[in-house]
């Protein structure tokens, strides 16, 4: 399956085929004449796939690669000089390339170091998780966070290729698996009601089986549709951020630790539909729909946090815009809105979220 992302010169492919790592020069020499590829990974993925990704690309470039420590905590400024340090020990210039082999930390941390070193030079997503492959691997959102809040330094820089190979999904860990399908969940309540009525049919992601490929595609072919529109987050494309101004303050609360970003954004979703259903700006019983969903792919719908402790992240968050808050909601499952109001949306601090 190919689909590509349109933006004139900074258009991306994005290929979806089981067992792509092992033909992986194939495509990367469409997109890359340069020799020197830096491939960025972390301490979980690279021992699974590292050296079948360097054996694929040995013959025809000359390979570098940087493994670094798992986890949200990694997405940070100290891990910046690292990569830069590194490439600027193999003599990296502007015509080589950065690959980020690993989920969505790598991908976004990876891509910022390529966007900003020597003032860009080209970046190639293999993402590795389920939450990368439906979303933060497309579009070219890259970023770091600060301890502040998540994503607060990044910048919009395409990847000049996507390579999506269902099959390494086989080795992810339960826990992480159910983080994607919170993404997942979210295309289909913003603007795809056949994929939400795909989910449903099924019992379990296990349960998704030969419908996985389509599903990714479904999800990819969505963002894709919404950045070509507005590849810079000023309009539409703030369609993508359901779910995230709750999920972004909850995951900040627990310090990217306890609960992970699919799962907030589950929570995200349902604790917003569950408000504005209550202020009559959402069909009533959406959510419901969406809580039916959560269960069946073992995703929590509560934080156990009063709603009054997660406000001060609120209100740094990046949708919050001259003291406006553009929060996205349903008008119902498939057909989402950007909804213009302030922090006094959350006015019931007491309430837990």
């Amino acid at each position: 399956m190919k689909l590509t992302v349109n933006l004139g010169k900074s258009s991306c492919p994005i290929y979806i085929e089981n067992q792509i790592l092992s033909n992986a020069s194939t495509y990367i020499k469409e997109v890359f004449h340069g020799r020197k590829i830096m491939i960025v990974s972390d301490d979980n993925v690279y021992p699974l796939y590292g050296d079948l990704l360097v054996n694929a690309l040995g013959n025809d470039f000359e390979i570098f690669h940087l493994v670094l420590p798992h986890g949200e905590a990694t997405k940070n400024f100290n891990s910046l000089p690292l990569i830069y340090d590194a490439l600027l020990e193999a003599q990296f210039s502007r015509s080589d390339c950065v690959i980020a082999l690993g989920g969505g930390v790598i991908g976004d941390l990876a891509g910022f170091a390529a966007a900003s070193f020597l003032r860009g030079i080209k970046l190639i997503q293999i993402p590795t998780s389920l939450l990368a492959q439906v979303d933060s691997s497309v579009g070219g959102k890259v970023a770091v966070d600060l301890p502040q809040g998540k994503n607060l330094v990044g910048a919009f820089y395409q990847p000049s290729l996507v390579l999506i190979d269902p099959e390494v999904l086989k080795t992810l860990p339960e826990h992480f698996v159910h983080d994607g399908m919170g993404e997942v969940i979210k295309y289909g309540c913003i603007m795809d009601p056949k994929l939400f009525s795909l989910l449903r049919s099924h019992t379990s992601f296990e349960d998704l089986g030969e419908d996985l490929n389509t599903i990714i595609y479904r999800c990819i072919d969505c963002k894709r549709t919404v950045v070509e529109e507005d590849q810079f987050d000023t309009g539409n494309r703030m369609l993508l951020n359901f779910g995230h101004t709750l999920a972004h303050a909850i995951e900040q609360h627990y310090h990217y630790e306890k609960i992970s970003h699919g799962e907030a954004v589950a929570i995200g979703m349902y604790q917003l539909t569950k408000l504005a259903e209550e202020k009559g700006l959402t069909k009533e019983g959406c959510a419901n729909d969406i809580l039916k969903l959560l269960h069946i792919y073992a995703l929590p719908s509560s934080s156990n946090v009063p709603l009054g402790t997660l406000l001060k992240a609120i209100k740094l968050d990046k949708k919050n815009l001259n003291a406006h808050l553009n929060l996205i909601l349903l008008h119902e499952i498939g057909d989402s809105y950007i909804y213009k109001t302030d922090i006094h949306f959350f006015n019931e601090e007491s309430r837990t979220i």
